[in-house]
């Protein structure tokens, strides 16, 4: 296959993020071509500032691509979407699209767009965030028509204190696996691993295996399904855990 030939998926990412591109390369493969657009570095901002700043300039870090001929876009930045609600997140992602010529949708939207293909309507979220962002999520998905069942916040350490340390971009899959053993997960619950900077793809495929009928998101999965599906249809070969959404979804 002709390598420049693919099509272009852009994502939009922070700037520390050391997860996206990675997962996203490994779930999409040799099927698209995937080229990334930072975040402005924030110096000294507090993580709520921080996010707003992203969705100010989001419309200008989008327009960083330039000339290039993207197929598509993900806004890989769940935090920054869930101070919006869900018809703001929803019109934004619209607005772009329109502007650029090209579909837009933000790890949220697409990630309601799975659940819509999936018939899911309820949630345990496994979360790296801090409580009040982990609250602003539940909230979001909420207001979105959809049920959340529990949640698992899945801090990255403890700090000397003994106070619980959040930060995505630190979390291990053994973190993941030990909160995960400490909850009893309703029958009939997705999982939604929420997050584009929490590693989950060797949490998720264990899962699988595991239970073979529990529906499995995260932000990063169902964005490149979104994207996947959008560009080419979805059709042909997929990582594991692409080809079990498109199973449930069948």
């Amino acid at each position: 296959m002709d390598l420049f030939s693919l099509p272009r998926l852009g994502i939009v990412v922070p700037p520390e993020n050391p997860t996206a591109e990675p997962e996203f390369s490994q779930l999409l493969g040799a099927r698209l071509n995937v080229f990334a657009s930072r975040f402005p570095v924030t110096p000294g901002m507090g993580l709520r500032g921080m996010l707003e700043t992203y969705n100010r300039v989001l419309p200008d870090t989008l327009g960083a691509f330039g000339r290039m001929h993207l197929s598509a876009a993900v806004v890989a930045c769940s935090a920054s979407h869930y101070l919006l609600n869900p018809n703001g997140d929803r019109a934004l992602c619209d607005d772009l699209s329109e502007q650029v010529g090209f579909p837009v949708r933000s790890s949220t939207q697409a990630i309601l767009a799975a659940c819509e293909a999936l018939g899911v309507t309820r949630l345990t979220l496994v979360s790296p965030y801090q409580p009040w962002l982990t609250d602003t999520s539940r909230n979001f998905w909420e207001r979105a028509g959809l049920a959340v069942d529990g949640v698992v916040l899945v801090p990255a350490t403890r700090c000397p204190d003994g106070s619980d340390l959040y930060d995505p971009y630190q979390v291990t899959t053994d973190a993941i696996r030990q909160c995960l053993r400490e909850h009893q997960m309703p029958d009939g619950t997705a999982l939604l691993f929420t997050g584009t900077g929490m590693g989950t793809l060797a949490a998720l495929s264990e899962l699988a295996q595991e239970d073979a009928t529990r529906i499995l998101l995260s932000s990063n999965l169902a964005s490149a399904w979104w994207a996947r599906r959008v560009v080419d249809g979805g059709i042909g070969d997929a990582h594991p855990l692409l080809g079990r959404l498109d199973s449930q979804a069948a």
